[in-house]
């Protein structure tokens, strides 16, 4: 028999902005790994000399931590995947714009 949960929560986006602690609550990390990340250039924080970041920032940090458990990489192989995947993105947007959505 399937169990369903019903989760709460709010969509996560450039315009929120959130600690430290709420990005290692949220992704279930330490602080030290959030900080591993921004060495890396994985994401960027705002705020000085208390780092905020953006529910982009969070979404990518958990990409992050995804495609380094699933294809077990380290954080500079993980920046690289990153940004191809964003080019990708980029340029889907761009084929959409010049053809259309696939039907």
């Amino acid at each position: 028999m399937t169990k369903w949960q019903i989760v709460k929560g709010e969509p996560l986006d450039e315009t929120m902005e959130l600690s430290l602690q709420d990005v290692c609550s949220i992704c279930g990390i330490r602080e030290a790994v959030v900080v591993e990340m921004v060495e890396e250039g994985l994401v960027e924080p705002s705020g000085e000399p208390q780092w905020t970041f953006s529910g982009v920032a969070v979404t990518r940090i958990r990409t992050a931590l995804r495609l380094q458990h699933d294809l077990d990489i380290d954080l500079t192989a993980v920046a690289i995947t990153l940004d191809l995947l964003d080019e990708i993105a980029v340029l889907r947007r761009r084929l959409n714009v010049q053809i259309g959505p696939p039907e």
